[in-house]
This record gives C-alpha cells, sequence and structure tokens, in this order.
C-alpha cells in the first residue's frame, strides 16, 4: 500500500500533537513501493527530505516544506536460530513495545529492559534507544534499508552503524539519506538478566522471580509511575539527554551538591542525570499556558493542549540556560527540532 499526499497534516504523525503540515508525505509498506517511488520521481528527490516514522522524537517548530518519507513496513519472522541465539526481522513500520512483548512472549531476551519507549521499529537504529542499563546496540545485528539518493537497497552491520550514547551514522554521514526499512536483532535463548538499576531490581523483586515477564512488568510499571502517556497528554519522553562529562568535572559537581546522581561510563568519563539538573533548577512541575514541564518527571516536556512547537523550544532554551548558569553543564536535546 501507498500513500501521496499534498498540504498532509502532521498532527498525528507527533506524539507531542503539535499541529504541522508537511508539502507531500508519501507512506509505504513495501520497500519495493519506496524503492520505484524514488527511482521514478527524480524532481521530488530534490525536495527537502525528512524519514518520520511514529514520531516520539520530533518536535515541529513550523510547517515542513518538502517530503516527508513515512515507512509502515509490518511484519516480524525468525531468520536463523542457534541452540542459543535466534536472529528475528522486523519491519520499520513495527511498534517497537509490540516487538518487546513478541520476544518476551517466545523467551527471547536482550530487549525486555527496553519495554514502553514509544516509536517504531525504524527509529531503533537511528537513536541506538536505551533505557535501564541496555542499549540497542547491544541487540543490533543488521540494517535494512533504501539509498534515497538512487533507490537501491542497502545493508549495514552493527559496526558500519557506529553506534554511540543515543547517536548512530544515521544521524552523521548517513543523516537522510537512507531509510531504514528492516531491523534484525540477535537475541538470546538463555539471557542475562539487567538488574543494575535499583528501582527495576526492586520492582521485579515486589513481583516475585526474576524473568523477562516480570523485568518487562517492572519496567513498564516505573515509566507509568513516572512518564505519562503520550496518547493522553502530548510529549516526546525525555527531551534531553543525559549529559557525560569528565569525572574530574563530576566530582568538582559532586562535591557540591552530595546527593547528585552520577554514574561511572569509563574512560575517564561520567554519565549525570539531566532529569535531576533541572530539578534543581526549579522547573519540575513548572507551566506556562499549554506548555510545561512534567510533574513527575523533569527530563519530560509537554504539551498540555494547544501548545505550539515555537513555544515548547522556548521553554527548552531556558532551561539549558538556566542548568548551564548553575552547574556549568550544557545540555543536549535528545528531541530533534524540525
Amino acid at each position: 500500500m501507498i500513500r501521496f499526499e499534498e498540504n498532509f497534516s502532521l498532527i498525528k504523525y507527533n506524539t507531542f500533537g503539535i499541529e504541522a503540515h508537511s508539502r507531500y508525505f508519501f507512506e509505504f509498506t513495501e520497500s519495493e513501493d519506496l524503492r520505484i517511488f524514488i527511482q521514478n520521481n527524480e524532481t521530488l528527490r530534490e525536495e527537502n527530505q525528512l524519514i518520520l516514522g511514529g514520531g516520539s522524537n520530533y518536535l515541529f517548530t513550523s510547517d515542513f516544506k518538502g517530503i516527508i518519507f513515512h515507512p509502515n513496513i509490518p511484519g516480524i519472522r525468525v531468520l536463523d536460530e542457534t541452540a542459543t541465539h535466534i536472529w528475528i526481522e522486523a519491519g520499520a513500520g513495527e511498534e517497537w513495545d509490540q516487538f518487546i512483548e513478541y520476544c518476551v512472549n517466545k523467551g527471547y531476551g536482550g530487549v525486555e529492559n527496553l519495554s514502553l519507549i514509544p516509536g517504531k521499529i525504524g527509529a531503533t537504529p537511528v537513536q541506538n534507544i536505551g533505557a535501564y542499563g541496555i542499549e540497542a546496540s547491544q541487540v543490533i545485528d543488521t540494517v535494512y534499508g533504501i539509498d534515497l539518493t538512487n533507490g537501491e537497497r542497502v545493508s549495514l552491520s552493527a559496526s558500519d552503524c557506529h553506534f554511540g550514547y543515543r547517536d548512530s551514522i544515521f544521524k552523521h554521514d548517513l543523516k537522510g539519506k537512507i531509510i531504514v526499512t528492516s531491523v534484525v536483532f540477535k537475541l538470546s535463548r538463555f539471557p542475562e538478566f539487567k538488574l543494575g538499576y535499583g528501582a527495576v531490581k526492586a520492582e521485579v523483586e515486589r513481583l516475585g522471580e526474576v524473568s523477562l515477564r516480570n523485568i518487562r512488568t517492572a519496567v513498564i510499571n516505573i515509566r507509568h509511575a513516572k512518564l505519562p502517556d503520550p496518547k493522553e497528554l502530548g510529549s516526546a519522553g525525555s527531551f534531553f539527554m543525559n549529559p557525560v562529562v569528565d569525572t574530574e568535572i563530576a566530582e568538582r559537581l559532586k562535591s557540591n551538591h552530595p546527593n547528585m546522581p552520577s554514574y561511572q561510563t569509563g574512560e575517564g568519563k561520567t554519565k549525570l542525570a539531566a532529569g535531576w539538573l533541572i530539578e534543581q533548577c526549579g522547573w519540575k512541575g513548572f507551566r506556562d499556558g499549554d506548555t510545561g514541564v512534567h510533574k513527575d518527571q523533569s527530563l519530560v516536556l509537554v504539551n498540555y493542549g494547544k501548545a505550539s512547537g515555537m513555544e515548547i523550544y522556548n521553554l527548552s532554551e531556558k532551561i539549558k540556560v538556566s542548568v548551564y548558569e548553575k552547574f556549568g553543564i550544557e545540555l543536549n536535546r535528545e528531541v530533534i527540532v524540525i
């Protein structure tokens, strides 16, 4: 199935619920449809281009004067398996959390800590999504896509993707050049449970035995308690990335703020909690009109109804300035501003 429309409303295609329009919008459910479209529409290839899945990591501050590609490719299938591992390919249009539910039901481990993160499979390698001690890069085997310049099929191994903290080659050298059509995950039949985060461990213990199901349930319970449902309150989850700084800087800050959370990442670097930094600046629960900071999680900026993308962006700028003035730490947005 394909759909091509002009002056297309994006309000249902971004979890902030921002009203914006795209000059052109092309949705497809087969990679071959995209390949043919690109090869037969050279003029449109010259337009500004944006790849949009579930829209859970975008903030539109204006209309998009170009063409948006919306990969809605379904399907989950087993490619290969051994006594210890299994390789599963999922289409870019599959919901990420539904894929995790499938894996947990089958007893395949490796993604359970990433439960309830909104978005589609196609965004997984782009963002290198992560939570509670796990990153998608740890289970991604191969990424398949289409080259937007010529319509040719491409494949990238995990090492080709140059994964980093919330980062990948798709944000740099291949930004806007490749549309992810499917991702192959290598999962374990005998998973090593990751309970390094105290909240997860405590919730699992409350639920009973350590299992894939209880870890998934624990993560879902924690996220429900801390984060708003974007279907009920417009948001994009964590708006800012946790800053990673030299350990010397972290120790100096900790001497002045003994309660400051920090996590050593190795190689002389320490990760700080952006939410804590923002909360110390007094932003938690802040509201101005329909724009605000969530009452339970300072990392989450919200749209209470009719906020514009620019209003939310301006609030994020004020938060960045206040954190820098108080701590000397530069916050970077996880959300992509359009």
